[in-house]
């Protein structure tokens, strides 16, 4: 059987941030061979590297498997052309062939030019707007008739991340999730980072907000204090969350329980258990969690510091909510644009306690914001350490922990 061949072409930092290992053991596990041409090793740290593989395949079929494999490590085929696009034949449907993008950046070739394609994110398409040189990403719900989406692999150029100069720990590993590691450096690190974005965000720069998605745990761990403090002190700009811990904060400052135990008595309370539900109940007569913390109904906590120092909040409901609060989002869809139109300007995005809220944030990242994911279980952070990124951290730990020396470290004093 004759072997078919391609060359492709890495470029970057793809020696120290190990790229160049993947691709070439990508290739053989696929039952691929390469032959490595034109290493070119940048001598400095911040000098790129280059390299030129040529990659064979017992078939057309094999070949293009390995190509697609490759493709988001930032391997380009050499052989230069520009992308490919097909108008779309119905609303919310993908041309058959359809780019499904990745979240690192990413560049189309339109009329022998490379155009970065806006709002990198993964598991998207690709419309292009031929007239304008432009390109962005477009969720399949979204898309209409006529949109011209790009298909195929050809004119498309994904670029690697390099490893973060910063010497912390979003810069020494690729993934790092362990029950086993001491927490204490990394959230000293993580504490820095955010020291430094809060500087930034004060500023007035671009890309300094710091993102949270968080679960009830938060509140029922006894995270809730930390996180108050938090936001109160500028140290958290955006907020994703459910209806579950909107309510169970409010629950602890109306009664001082949460899911109907007492925070400070540390026992279950009489009727307890019916809390969340006056609570929730209480907030719809009111109207919104705003104005149940302006008329001064809710003086105290999360939502109540969101409120009062204007964070961002996205409250994604799910099928088991009871009520929900006013401002839940119950469409699902509505609340993932929601989320999407929130999340530009984040610099580094903290998950902490929801397996859904943190997954579903992490596929709305671009791989360029470092992400800290913390869970008690370790298949959540593990999944999103996965995700590809050098700045994705993962702690196996529990939320009130994780906040309270998170917050300490920032000068918490409760």
């Amino acid at each position: 059987m004759t072997a078919v061949q391609e060359t492709v072409f890495l470029q970057g930092h793809i020696i120290d941030s190990l790229i160049l290992a993947k691709v070439l053991d990508t290739i053989l596990m696929m039952g691929g061979t390469f032959d490595l041409q034109d290493v070119k090793i940048g001598a400095t740290r911040d000098a790129p590297s280059q390299a030129r593989i040529v990659v064979r395949a017992s078939s057309g079929r094999l070949l293009a498997e390995i190509l697609r494999a490759i493709q988001p490590h930032g391997a380009a085929v050499e052989r230069e052309a520009d992308c490919r696009f097909e108008p779309a034949l119905a609303a919310g449907v993908f041309p058959e062939q359809f780019y499904a993008t990745t979240h690192l950046p990413t560049q189309i070739r339109l009329d022998g030019e490379w155009v970065d394609v806006e709002g990198m994110e993964m598991d998207l398409g690709i419309c292009v707007d031929p007239a304008k040189a432009r390109a962005r990403t477009i969720p399949m719900g979204t898309v209409a008739v006529g949109d011209l989406i790009v298909t195929g692999r050809e004119g498309i150029r994904v670029t690697p991340l390099a490893r973060p100069a910063e010497r912390d720990v979003f810069g020494f590993m690729e993934s790092l999730v362990s029950s086993e590691r001491p927490h204490h450096p990394i959230i000293a690190d993580i504490a820095q980072r955010i020291q430094k974005l809060r500087e930034w965000h004060r500023e007035g720069r671009p890309g300094a907000k710091v993102l949270l998605a968080g679960g009830p745990a938060i509140v029922h761990a006894g995270g809730r204090e930390a996180l108050t403090w938090l936001i109160e002190s500028g140290y958290v700009h955006v907020l994703f969350c459910g209806n579950a811990l909107a309510a169970h904060d409010m629950e602890a400052a109306l009664y001082g329980t949460s899911l109907g135990y007492g925070l400070t008595a540390g026992r279950s309370v009489p009727h307890g258990h019916e809390h969340h539900l006056r609570t929730i109940n209480r907030i719809r007569a009111i109207g919104s969690i705003e104005q149940a913390v302006r008329s001064g109904v809710i003086t105290g906590g999360i939502m109540a510091a969101c409120v009062q120092c204007d964070v961002k909040l996205v409250m994604a409901g799910t099928i088991r909510d009871d009520g929900p609060l006013p401002g839940v989002l119950t469409d699902s869809m509505a609340a993932q644009q929601a989320m999407r139109a929130a999340i530009p300007g984040v610099g580094l995005a903290l998950l902490v306690a929801s397996t859904l809220h943190a997954i579903a944030t992490g596929n709305l990242l671009p791989a360029t914001v470092p992400t800290v994911c913390v869970d008690v279980n370790p298949a959540v952070p593990t999944k999103l350490a996965d995700r590809g990124s050098f700045q994705a951290v993962g702690l196996v730990m529990d939320a009130a922990s994780f906040l309270t020396e998170l917050a300490r470290e920032l000068g918490w004093r409760p």
